[in-house]
């Protein structure tokens, strides 16, 4: 009689300890548990602004809900994609003035900004041709994301346009080269976008990276190209515009701009 009860002891606490461990899967995957002492990859948990890009965000989901139906291009990423309305406008107006083309671009975002964006409706109803996705760079910021933790949110975001923009093509920019000269979080940036390279599938997905048209030959970055060494001006602007064309004529079955 002792053995059985030792042994429905042992099955139970069995049954507990499986019990733990199978919970997390049947958790709904849009509100994960965090758990005290786990490392999580902030980079792939959708998130809003809550500072001074409010604004900017709830502009941009606007524009989205304001824009149903089909469209030739939609921009998705930071402030170097919202720099298309001041620096690069006179570039915009010249590629994309004749297209139908909405700039989704929230100065400070990283990838889980966007993640956020999207469940909160700025894809929604919109067909777009294709989607030029360029985002990341905020993430390489100091000990915010490692390089991997990169790769993932930005994956996640590229599978997100996946899953609600089926017919979407998707043009996936490598993250632009920051800081004067060369740097870790450079070398962050390249190891990232090596393995973006890899998400191309000349079907769904083309990979493009203009890197090396916004540096120098010694490796720093002009101030007519980026004059923070962040941002372009209206000369990197054209740059990117140009690098896009030939790709953008292909997907979109277009001439090029002139």
């Amino acid at each position: 009689m002792k053995s059985y009860r030792i042994t429905r002891t042992l099955a139970f606490v069995a049954a507990c300890f499986t019990l733990q461990f199978n919970l997390p899967a049947q958790t709904n995957a849009s509100a994960p548990a965090i758990i005290e002492g786990i490392h999580h990859n902030t980079a792939v948990m959708p998130f809003p602004r809550s500072d001074w890009a409010v604004p900017r965000q709830n502009e941009v989901l606007a524009r989205a809900k304001a824009s149903p139906g089909d469209c030739d291009l939609e921009f998705i990423g930071d402030s170097i994609t919202q720099g298309w309305e001041t620096a690069g406008k006179n570039v915009w107006q010249r590629y994309y003035g004749h297209r139908k083309a909405l700039n989704f671009g929230v100065g400070g975002d990283r990838t889980q900004n966007v993640l956020w964006r999207f469940e909160n409706g700025q894809l929604d109803g919109i067909k777009a041709k294709v989607a030029i996705v360029m985002i990341g760079t905020n993430n390489s910021n100091d000990q915010d994301n490692t390089a991997a933790e990169m790769l993932e949110g930005v994956t996640a975001v590229v599978n997100q346009i996946r899953i609600r923009q089926p017919d979407t093509k998707i043009l996936l920019l490598g993250i632009f080269p920051r800081g004067l000269t060369f740097s870790t979080q450079r070398g962050k940036i390249l190891q990232v976008n090596q393995a973006l390279a890899r998400l191309d599938d000349a079907q769904h997905i083309f990979y493009l990276d203009i890197g090396s048209r916004l540096i120098e030959n010694s490796g720093a970055i002009s101030p007519d190209i980026m004059p923070d060494a962040l941002h372009p001006s209206e000369a990197g602007y054209r740059i990117w515009a140009a690098a896009m064309e030939p790709k953008l004529n292909v997907l979109l079955l277009t001439q090029p701009a002139r």
